[in-house]
């Protein structure tokens, strides 16, 4: 029977179940938002792009940082910061500070509840907390937990319309972020309620040759996670910020429709989150994201040639089982590539690689949907998934007995 997981890492869960559910609120409404003021596709994908590309550039420096300094602190400094921005978009209708705030939160880009630019602090310390197989099912309760909030702050921007009270002028999206700073308030009272931990063991003495050694296979497999990170986030930017826009203008449906779609597909998500764990523990963490995301692909190129919008919600929820939920498998194998004193280095390489292509995705993406080309986005981000799969599985099939080996022994495996 598993274990109660620590204190820390309950707070930790609670915390990115409450800060997700005011992401799915903002992933719904906030590109809808920005086409109600008078936003094109390609200037909506340029907000999004700046809030994406703010959020590389403090990986960059949370990151490393996280393995020096209090991760506690690191994170109530971020909950302040986005219930600051969430505030603001809430007080002022200025779109110049509409748009600094959600540079700064980020809002719209849907990171699963995790702690924007900050996610590297959040997931080294779940990492740092427990080992082996008590580590797996952390991160799979982490995402599958991100994925029910995420669920239910979609669901929630829905109740407005479905009551009668729709969104006509664009003063009246301003309420939907109550939801986000509702969430950071609470996800900072979680996090403050934690208990600093210790700091990581440090590195048993090894001779110089050896340490030379692991330290030049840890960095090659820290590229290899950067280039396979890369070519995910661009594919994710090309679509997942801007499907809500996009079900708007391919099929003229609002938030009452749109809502509840997105909200089935990050519930389903969370259902692929177990499911992935599940696999994982019978065939091999590498071998169920392969074989998930195959799936997930197929699932992707039916979308932009659904003739209504219920097959292609239909389609795009389905999706959301074998894409999504590989996200806490994938960051159990990220997390064995490396000793735990570099773990704040690797997490940051992996938020990052995606982060940076990410935020052009938008970009691109807003520019074809504009232009009134609804199928290229599609295509192309199937393209960028195929070509993921393929390097993933050439890169990482290899380490699966380690991955293994850890999950039997609990302890930490690096290649």
């Amino acid at each position: 029977m598993p274990q109660r997981l620590p204190h820390n890492v309950r707070c930790l869960l609670a915390a990115r179940a409450a800060r997700s559910v005011g992401q799915g609120a903002t992933v719904a409404s906030f590109s809808l938002y920005l086409h109600a003021l008078g936003f094109g596709g390609t200037a909506i994908g340029v907000i999004l792009m700046a809030g994406l590309a703010f959020g590389a550039l403090l990986t960059l420096i949370i990151g490393p940082m996280s393995d020096r300094t209090s991760r506690r602190r690191l994170l109530i400094a971020y909950e302040l910061a986005a219930a600051g921005a969430a505030l603001a978009a809430i007080v002022t209708p200025n779109e110049a500070v509409l748009i600094a705030a959600a540079t700064l939160a980020g809002f719209g880009r849907g990171a699963n509840g995790a702690a924007g630019p900050f996610a590297p602090v959040e997931q080294a310390w779940l990492a740092r907390e427990v080992d082996g197989e008590e580590r797996r099912r952390a991160l799979s309760h982490n995402a599958t937990l991100g994925f029910l909030g995420m669920g239910a702050g979609a669901l929630l921007v829905a109740v407005p319309p479905l009551l009668g009270y729709g969104y006509g002028a664009p003063t009246s999206y301003r309420i939907l972020f109550t939801l986000p700073l509702f969430g950071s308030f609470a996800s900072l009272a979680l996090i403050a309620w934690t208990r600093e931990s210790t700091p990581a063991r440090a590195a048993p003495v090894r001779d110089h040759i050896t340490e030379v050694r692991i330290k030049r296979d840890e960095n090659r497999s820290i590229r290899k996670l950067a280039l396979t990170g890369a070519i995910n986030g661009l594919a994710i930017g090309i679509i997942g910020p801007l499907i809500a826009y996009w079900f708007l203008r391919r099929y003229a449906h609002g938030l009452s429709a749109i809502g509840p779609a997105l909200a089935a597909s990050f519930a389903l998500a969370a259902l692929g989150a177990m499911l992935a764990t599940w696999l994982g523990r019978r065939f091999g963490s590498v071998r169920a994201v392969i074989a998930m995301r195959v799936i997930g692909l197929a699932l992707l190129l039916g979308i932009p040639f659904s003739p209504d919008f219920g097959l292609a919600a239909t389609l795009y929820a389905l999706r959301g089982v074998f894409n999504r939920g590989t996200a806490g498998v994938r960051q159990a194998v990220a997390a064995s590539l490396t000793r735990a004193e570099r773990r704040g280095v690797a997490a940051s390489v992996q938020n990052l690689s995606v982060q940076i292509p990410r935020a052009v995705g938008p970009v691109i993406g807003g520019w074809l949907i504009h232009r009134g080309d609804f199928t290229a986005p599609f295509l192309l981000a199937a393209a960028l998934q195929g070509l993921y799969i393929v390097l993933y599985r050439r890169f990482f099939g290899a380490i699966e007995p380690a991955v293994s080996r850890e999950s039997a022994t609990g302890t930490d495996a690096a290649p």
